[in-house]
Parts: C-alpha cells; structure tokens; sequence
C-alpha cells in the first residue's frame, strides 16, 4: 500500500499548472499524504534545482528522497507504486498501451496547443484555436474507438485520462473568460466537452483545480506580458 506520513512524499509546483495538478490530483486519489511546495519559477529555488538539474521544472516528486520527473512518468510511477484502488491504468497490457498512446497525444498537441493561443491575435489566433479544436476532434475520436463506453463519462473512479484531461481543460471557461472563447459547444466536439464538464463536478477534480478568478487574473497577466512592445 506504501508509507502513509506527508515528509515521505513531496510534491514541488505551481498552483495553476495543469502538469502539476494532474500529480496532486492522482496523490489525492489514492489517498496518499503529501506536502505541496510551490515554486516561483522566475526564481528557481536551490530545491529544485538539486532535485531537477536537468529540465529544471516542475512537477517533481520526491518520495522519501527520491526524485521523480515528469508528470506522465510520476502519474505512473504513483500507479505502480502504490497499488490501491483506484487504478489509473488497466491491467491488461494492449489496454495500457493505448491509454499511453493518447496520454502522449494530449500532451503533444493538445496541452501545447494553449500558449500559442494565449499569446498570439487575430487571425493567427484563429488558427491556433482551429487547430486546437482539430486536435481535440482527433482525441474525442480515438477516445471513442478504442474504450468504448467512454461516453458519456458517469464513472467516480478517474483513470489516467480522466486525470489528465480533468485538470487542463476543465479549466477552459477561465480561459474563455481571460483570453477569448476557445472552447465551446459550437467549436468543440460534444462528447468531449461533455466529458470535461462531468469531470468538473467530480469532488476531488474540483478541490484540485486552481481558483476560477485567481486563474483569470494569471491569464491576463501573461496575456499582457506576451503583447508588450
């Protein structure tokens, strides 16, 4: 079942990333104690960098002294390691495989997919939400060929998808609000948005996701960095 006292597991962050989240929220899912240090990555603090010299970002997992980086690897590694219900990925082997196939997906080009749409205008913004959306169209379509049942979410036990989707775009009316209207039921694919608007109201999605107007307020700020002269 693995050690139950918070000083043996340790998770350093931010409070509004989504690769941050999705470790916090697996933690929580297993019931496992932790302590959160947030980060201020404009002044790296000399934790950090002894725990991640290379990449120098976060998440980072430190289990009794330990260092585990990046989050799809830390997810994981907290599956294997400690192994009480829930499970986040299948047993059966093929079934691993293609939640690990579209956990890469989203990140490739989904999760990456944000930035540019926050700091770019216009027409270009156009197409980065187009593309994103496509993106999302591809998922939502690989989602329902290969777990079947996907849809409509109803299941109170989050996988390795549930999580990582339920802290990234779950947050999307913060983005709509701060940015402009990324997602919605006229771009977005339905099921999907279904799916992510189920998953807001599980208990522990939302005792995990960053507050809706100290988010915002973060958006604008990196907004109005991003189009400075």
């Amino acid at each position: 079942m693995g050690e139950k006292h918070s000083d043996d597991v340790v998770l350093l962050g931010t409070w509004q990333s989504g690769y941050c989240k999705r470790v916090e929220l697996a933690l929580k899912l297993k019931g496992i104690p932790f302590e959160f240090v947030e980060e201020d990555l404009s002044n790296k603090s000399e934790l950090l960098l002894h725990h991640n010299p290379v990449h120098k970002k976060v998440p980072v997992l430190v289990h009794k002294g330990k260092t585990i980086l990046e989050s799809l690897v830390i997810l994981e590694y907290i599956d294997e390691h400690w192994k009480n219900s829930p499970k986040l990925l299948p047993d059966n082997p093929y079934q691993r495989a293609k939640v690990r196939f579209w956990a890469h997906f989203y990140d490739q080009k989904i999760m990456v997919a944000i930035l540019p749409i926050i700091i770019s205008s216009g027409k270009e913004q156009e197409k980065a939400i187009e593309d994103m959306n496509e993106s999302l169209r591809v998922f939502e379509d690989g989602i329902k060929k290969d777990f079947p049942g996907k849809f409509p979410f109803n299941d109170q036990n989050l996988g390795l998808l549930d999580v990582i989707v339920g802290t990234s775009i779950c947050n999307y009316q913060a983005l709509n609000e701060a940015v402009t209207e990324v997602l919605s039921p006229e771009k977005t694919p339905a099921e999907l948005l279904s799916w992510v608007n189920a998953l807001k109201e599980h208990p522990l999605v939302k005792d995990t996701l960053p507050p809706h107007d100290k988010l915002v307020n973060k958006l604008r700020k990196k907004l109005f960095q991003s189009r400075k002269v």
